[in-house]
């Protein structure tokens, strides 16, 4: 029988293009503290609504609030506070290198910095993190060297992975950071599979993956979730949403119809949806899924909810995309703003102690550029040798390549 109706193709739109005004009224932002804390046994139907609504901690005053409140002591809050100011003046000057033509390439994480920080803060330092490119902040709260990351942004005479990596792609196994790669999805398959051979060792750490809503539509994410689920591996699998995968709209990926925690369900998952933006927030979900990883229960799924303030890279223009004030009329705010805040609701911060710090890790930025660009920079002669191109990859180099780069005078 033929259709009654032509049929219709559904593309998703924005809620506003560059010129229009910002429209958030599809974020719904349930009262911090309104969303309950179950045990870490729980069966995954039973907290099925957690994957749609939002966990929050601070509330518009900056109290902590509910039962996810972690209730962390004045020494960690400032650390945290700390580590994401760092994390964010390490971005913005590392943008303004790259503007200089010092580096080829960066991206920064501007407005995400509760994810990277508090996370890794909720995490043993020997847990294995499988990051994307807007994690730096893993590194910096881990306490990793600002001059050991630059060196591998400028690719130059003291960057450990000898210019083989673009910029910003860092690896530490040491700060258990696994080698980021530019195809984002190939993380989370890499993080289950860790986490499994960590059981079968009986070892006692575990690893998290990140991901962003975008590349959530891509198979590897998919396999992941399967293998996580049969196997129950002790990882926690972290979806960013912070709008736009590159300049595609979460929507595109499925966000217009469901929210990206709600895939988890299908696979059996406890799904979590927490506002990034709220570091005690991000803080707790993380705890709660870690220690359900430890404690043989298997893997959680985490949806951050949060948005990229900036430009997805030193490539990339925003305007021509989404509203060019979009980013002021985000619903949850700014990560930073926001703990500031709790600390002064707490009375043991104020403005003038939050304008030192920041005068303070802008300085330690600063030292730690000027050392890196003494090694190297893009257009400078301080490189590794072509001579090395080939160490570290094979065990017994061929001869044919030892003869090839003899023909070339290395």
């Amino acid at each position: 029988m033929k259709n009654s109706v032509s049929l219709q193709l559904h593309v998703p739109e924005p809620a506003a293009r560059p010129g229009q005004a910002p429209d958030f009224n599809w974020v719904k932002v349930p009262a911090a503290g309104s969303v309950t804390r179950p045990d870490i046994s729980v069966e995954p139907g039973a907290i099925r609504e957690h994957a749609y609504t939002l966990i929050r901690v601070l509330d518009d005053s900056g109290d902590a609030v509910g039962p996810w409140n972690p209730k962390l002591d004045l020494q960690t809050l400032q650390r945290g506070l700390r580590a994401m100011m760092l994390t964010r003046a390490y971005d913005n000057r590392m943008f303004r290198a790259q503007r200089q033509g010092k580096t080829s390439f960066y991206m920064p994480c501007t407005g995400e910095e509760a994810i990277g920080v508090a996370q890794a803060m909720a995490l043993d330092h020997r847990d294995m993190t499988f990051p994307t490119y807007r994690q730096q902040g893993l590194l910096i709260a881990r306490g990793w060297p600002l001059v050991d990351m630059m060196n591998q942004v400028f690719s130059n005479s003291r960057d450990r992975l000898k210019g083989r990596q673009m910029p910003i792609m860092y690896s530490s196994k040491a700060a258990g950071f696994f080698s980021i790669a530019g195809n984002l999805a190939t993380h989370f398959p890499q993080a289950v599979g860790w986490a499994m051979a960590s059981a079968i060792r009986h070892d006692d750490r575990i690893a998290a993956g990140w991901i962003g809503e975008g590349a959530t539509a891509e198979g590897d994410f998919h396999h992941a979730l399967t293998f996580a689920s049969v196997y129950r591996a002790p990882v926690i699998l972290n979806i960013v949403n912070n709008q736009y995968a590159i300049s595609s709209f979460q929507g595109i990926a499925g966000g217009e119809r469901t929210t990206f925690a709600a895939r988890g369900l299908g696979y059996g998952l406890p799904s979590l949806r927490v506002d990034g933006n709220d570091f005690l927030a991000v803080h707790a979900v993380t705890t709660w899924a870690a220690d359900r990883a430890r404690s043989n229960l298997g893997s959680t799924v985490i949806e951050l909810l949060s948005y990229r303030a900036a430009a997805h890279s030193t490539s990339d223009d925003p305007s021509k995309y989404r509203p060019a004030d979009e980013a002021s009329h985000w619903p949850l705010g700014d990560p930073i703003a926001r703990l500031k805040q709790h600390l002064m609701a707490l009375e043991v911060w104020s403005d003038e102690q939050h304008s030192r710090l920041a005068v303070e890790v802008d300085n330690e930025v600063r030292d730690a550029q000027r050392e890196a660009e003494s090694y190297g920079t893009m257009g400078t002669d301080e490189h590794h040798s072509p001579a090395t191109m080939f160490d570290d990859v094979y065990k017994e180099m061929p001869w044919h390549l030892r003869r090839q780069r003899q023909e070339l005078g290395f």
